[in-house]
């Protein structure tokens, strides 16, 4: 099983990690604002995570950290 951290400090909610998982491990907190006021992407389902790690490919920030066991 792969673990994806996201720094929700440094997400700007673009959505683009949510749309690049081919699983749908995670998406955009509806209720949950950061420092800078952007909807951060949050881990929805950590189980479901293969380790591709095309969600920290596609984010711009670098705000999405996957590790493989």
């Amino acid at each position: 099983m792969s673990k994806v951290t996201v720094n929700e400090d440094v997400c700007k909610g673009c959505g683009l990690c949510v749309h690049a998982c081919p699983k749908g491990v995670l998406f955009l907190s509806p209720d949950r604002l950061n420092a800078k006021g952007y909807s951060p992407a949050v881990v929805r389902f950590a189980e479901k995570c293969i380790g591709c790690a095309m969600c920290g490919m596609m984010c711009p920030d670098s705000a999405i950290t996957v590790e493989k066991e």
